[in-house]
């Protein structure tokens, strides 16, 4: 099949034009990335988003796959001189992996099964007589077989041989195991039971000790915790049928006639069912419920992982950044608007120390030594104490003070770019460090941690680890390319996810311009080592260059487009930067009159629409939030309380909410609205404030259950 057959089958598949399916393949495998054609080639692609050129990406490699094994298929059947012109019209025709392998499976190098010993002692054609159906004196036609030297020895040795033959023939029959497929994908229950003597051990699956549910209604987060259970020897895990409802199915496939050779074969439709045909397919429905389980996971952990890197940053502004801790203290550090480290120490204002006095004296003298102009303080052991201690003290200015989610914050701090960034100091002071740059851009600080490490997955390590990693690749990528990039201030890191740049290319960048100094253009990228034309096109558009010469450096028009508005501000009589900064001009601009071949109206609008908030930041403005003062502990929480709290994450089942007590609460999907809610992102999202009620506490297992229902959280708390 060639690209043309693919593009076609996509097109089908998506409800997409063909042609814009055919463009889009070929970007992407001339080396285009998705955020450059979702964002510069609309025309070619229909305006395709990013979801589904990359879902075009994705099933075009699935068919590059599918194809590959059907050529070694057809291979090794020519090879085996089998190859018939029907069977190489059923392997050219198939449409999924699971078919072709079925159309593949009876001709499949096996190991030595009772069908092949069956074989070898001559008994295949016995085994085609009974098949047939069309004997009741079997018995006699068995008598010829008898062959002691061949392990033959009597009749019934001669017609087990060939009930085993045919039963191996019933599980290899495409047309059976597509029939019985369907029963299992259909009716098939998923049943767990606690494992012998892991009752007490196990109690963290306790939910799962005697269920069972249908397979194709069960939710991913369910499987997935089964699979874990299973695979940590807690539970036992089985996947079955009604075995009346598949024998029904069998026999009318199989059986022909009403005699003795048709009994025989009812037989080996059973044995083949229970020891072949069902057993392989709870190994398909594993693997086909795993697939679809993880898919669901990753959804959710790409997702989440989109709406903190997307979350409002506070800019650039000075900050007093706090790890706090108890016995080893709280380690505070300085940052300037940029980031950049000033000063840092510890001060111990918590027990067993308590030196309260010694520690607000140290905070203040900082805030007005380093004209501090906000407080991050960790959302992680004695936060809400470090928290209560900040918002007691009287400052001499105007400040802002905020509890700044950690997580990851601790395995940053360990890693090879933090030791790269600050060598000459500890762990501790890196984790400060961290959580005052997270909360003065999010992005550019978590694109520094696996996003693994995150801590807004459901089931992260036991999902596909290959599509979990593609997954995230495309959000953090995706991300950073829709906000942009200002490539004089940029980390390594930051620029690795750039479109078309990547770890080695943002190296040399930085080593140019610490060299250099900083970019005066977008065309001086060209002088960067390796920064051909290729890469230029595919990254200018997201690099940006604050107060360069040309204002369109600093925004997201592509330099390939600088010549339409060159053309508009001609034609207004006007500059580039009157037009930016006068929307009476960009009213007068007629976007029919620069359509061309290669820019249409999409492309057009998009310029517009730049040139009114060049290099604007997509992310929501900035909001400042608190907790409620009176709650510190879990112990202070009490039924039917209504407390404000921020999303923490999101699974398929409900959301986890901090409420300031170092435990998350969970509010279940059907806590989430007054009405029915399939999917807990159509309510909330990560980072978002929202009000909820508490309706259980249970002390002891640390659970926190809670409600938003009939509370207002459209953002008015």
């Amino acid at each position: 099949m060639n690209t043309e057959t693919f593009s076609k089958t996509i097109a089908t598949e998506l409800s997409v034009a063909e042609t814009f399916v055919k463009n889009t393949i070929q970007l992407l495998e001339s080396g285009a990335t998705i955020p450059f054609i979702a964002r510069y080639r609309k025309e070619m692609t229909g305006s395709m988003d990013e979801t589904v050129i990359a879902r075009v990406r994705d099933r075009l490699q699935q068919l590059k796959d599918l194809n590959s094994r059907r050529e070694a298929i057809l291979k090794s059947l020519r090879e085996q001189e089998k190859l018939t012109d029907e069977l190489e019209n059923a392997v050219m025709n198939a449409t999924t992996m699971a078919e072709l392998e079925d159309i593949y499976l009876p001709y499949k190098p096996k190991r030595k099964t009772r069908a092949s010993i069956a074989r070898e002692k001559g008994l295949e054609p016995l085994a085609k007589l009974v098949l047939s159906q069309r004997f009741d004196d079997i018995e006699h036609r068995a008598e010829p077989f008898i062959d002691p030297e061949k392990g033959v020895n009597d009749i019934a040795e001669a017609l087990q041989g060939a009930r085993d033959i045919i039963a191996e023939w019933v599980s290899e029959d495409a047309y059976a195991r597509k029939r019985i497929r369907q029963l299992y994908q259909r009716e098939c229950v998923i049943t767990s039971k606690v494992a012998k003597g892991k009752e007490e051990d196990g109690a963290k699956f306790e939910t799962y000790f005697d269920s069972h549910e249908l397979l194709n209604k069960a939710p991913s987060h369910r499987i997935l915790a089964m699979f874990r259970g299973e695979k940590e020897g807690f539970l036992k895990v089985s996947l079955a049928v009604d075995g009346d409802r598949g024998a029904e199915i069998l026999d009318r496939i199989f059986i022909k006639g009403d005699n003795a050779s048709a009994d025989l074969v009812k037989g080996a439709i059973t044995d083949s069912a229970k020891r072949l045909l069902y057993p392989s397919m709870e190994t398909e429905m594993r693997q086909w419920i795993k697939e679809r389980a993880d898919e669901e996971a990753i959804r959710v952990f790409a997702e989440n992982l989109r709406q903190l890197l997307m979350a409002s940053p506070l800019g650039q502004k000075r900050v007093l950044a706090i790890d706090p801790g108890f016995r080893t203290g709280c380690k505070i550090v300085c940052l300037d608007a940029q980031g950049k480290l000033l000063h840092n120490e510890t001060i111990y204002p918590h027990p067993p120390q308590n030196e309260v006095k010694e520690s607000i004296h140290k905070i203040k003298s900082l805030v007005n030594a380093y004209k501090i102009e906000a407080i991050a303080i960790g959302n992680g052991t004695a936060g809400r104490e470090t928290e209560r201690l900040v918002r007691a003290i009287r400052f001499d200015t105007d400040l802002i003070a905020l509890v700044v989610n950690e997580s990851g914050a601790s395995v940053y701090s360990a890693s090879a770019v933090a030791r790269q960034e600050f060598p000459d100091y500890d762990v501790t002071v890196r984790g400060s460090v961290s959580i005052g740059r997270r909360l003065m851009d999010p992005l550019a600080e978590l694109v520094k941690i696996d996003p693994k490490s995150i801590g807004v997955g459901q089931y992260q390590h036991d999902v596909e680890q290959t599509a979990l990693q593609q997954s995230l690749s495309d959000t953090v990528e995706s991300s950073v390319n829709m906000v942009g990039v200002e490539v004089n201030t940029a980390s390594e890191q930051l620029l690795t996810y750039v479109s078309g740049v990547g770890p080695s290319l943002a190296k040399n960048i930085i080593a140019y311009r610490n060299e250099h100094g900083p970019f005066s253009s977008r065309k001086e990228l060209m002088k960067v080592p390796r920064f051909g034309e290729k890469v230029f096109e595919q990254a200018a558009g997201f690099l940006r260059i604050r107060d360069a010469k040309n204002p369109l450096d600093g925004s997201a028009v592509h330099p390939e487009s600088y010549h339409v508005v060159d053309k508009m501000a001609k034609r207004l009589n006007c500059s580039v930067t009157d037009l930016i900064s006068r929307a009476e001009l960009r009213k007068q601009i007629d976007l029919k009159e620069y359509v061309t071949v290669k820019t249409g109206l999409p492309t057009l609008q998009d310029i517009v629409t730049e040139l009114a908030k060049p290099g604007r930041d997509p992310r929501q403005q900035f909001e400042v939030f608190e907790f409620d003062r009176n709650i510190h502990t879990i112990n202070d929480l009490h039924p039917g309380m209504k407390l404000p709290g921020i999303v923490t994450n999101i699974t398929a089942f409900g959301a986890f909410v901090d409420l300031g007590v170092h435990q998350d609460g969970l509010v279940h999907i059907s806590q989430m609205a007054d009405r029915f809610v399939k999917d807990p992102n159509e309510i909330v999202k990560i980072n978002q404030k929202v009000m909820v009620e508490v309706l259980d506490v249970d002390i002891n297992r640390k659970r926190i259950q809670l409600s938003m229902k009939g509370l207002n959280n459209n953002g008015e708390n």
